[in-house]
């Protein structure tokens, strides 16, 4: 990511400090060709649904709605615009939050200008190279079908009995064609009681009986990576 290239991106920062808002939108105009800035979140939710991003950066404590109840109502119907977010804390409750949130980087407070740009590169690497998935049905091989706002896994329109953490796993893969989910975004988005150890025995029982309900080779192990799936 060259800071001498302006990209054709809209981004949205949502920011309540005003010093550190301004700092960091002058900043993103040197990168990009719109960008758009918030106070609070409404004001946020107005902009978005106004301009249309193609990024959010979001802060979590900003008023009137805050990051996380903003990106869960932008997320109902749009899983497609990339989301950075801003956090002076880290936690479990959090991670698991955001994992649901499809978000491309969380990066805590104080953000360097360094990490932002790291996180931006991200970002567009994901407009660029991933194809989301916007359809309500994703017809598979062999008659299957996964029906993403229902997370229902169907064969020859007869629905496929799932276990809720077979439910969560394939919604997180299906969320991005393409994408290799890493273990710990799995494990956060998957087990509640996340524990490294447990959590890769019970992801490996979980993908072997998942292939058994699936057509051949649909979910593919990356090695010390993660996984993905393939359509």
């Amino acid at each position: 990511m060259s800071e001498s290239q302006i990209y054709p991106y809209k981004v949205l920062f949502v920011e309540d400090e005003e010093l550190l808002r301004k700092n960091y939108t002058s900043y993103l105009k040197m990168l990009f060709s719109e960008v758009y800035e918030a106070k609070d979140g409404e004001e946020a939710l107005f902009l978005y649904k106004e301009k249309k991003p193609d990024i959010l950066i979001v802060d979590i404590h900003i008023p009137k709605i805050n990051g996380l109840e903003l990106l869960e109502i932008i997320r109902k119907e749009d899983i497609s615009t990339k989301a950075i977010v801003f956090t002076a804390h880290i936690n479990t409750e959090f991670l698991l939050k955001a994992t649901s949130l499809k978000l491309v980087k969380y990066l805590k407070k104080p953000v360097s200008r360094k990490d932002l740009k790291n996180a931006l590169f991200l970002a567009i690497n994901e407009i660029s190279n991933y194809e989301i998935v916007p359809i309500a049905t994703i017809n598979l091989e062999e008659g299957y079908s996964w029906n993403v706002q229902l997370k229902e896994l169907k064969k020859f329109n007869k629905s496929i009995d799932l276990t809720n953490k077979e439910r969560l796993f394939l919604d997180l893969l299906f969320s991005h064609r393409n994408k290799v989910f890493s273990y710990n975004e799995i494990f956060y988005h998957v087990w509640e009681d996340y524990n490294e150890e447990g959590s890769f025995n019970g992801l490996k029982n979980l993908i072997r009986r998942l292939r058994k309900k699936l057509p051949k080779d649909l979910i593919q192990n990356i090695f010390n990576e993660g996984y993905k799936i393939k359509i």
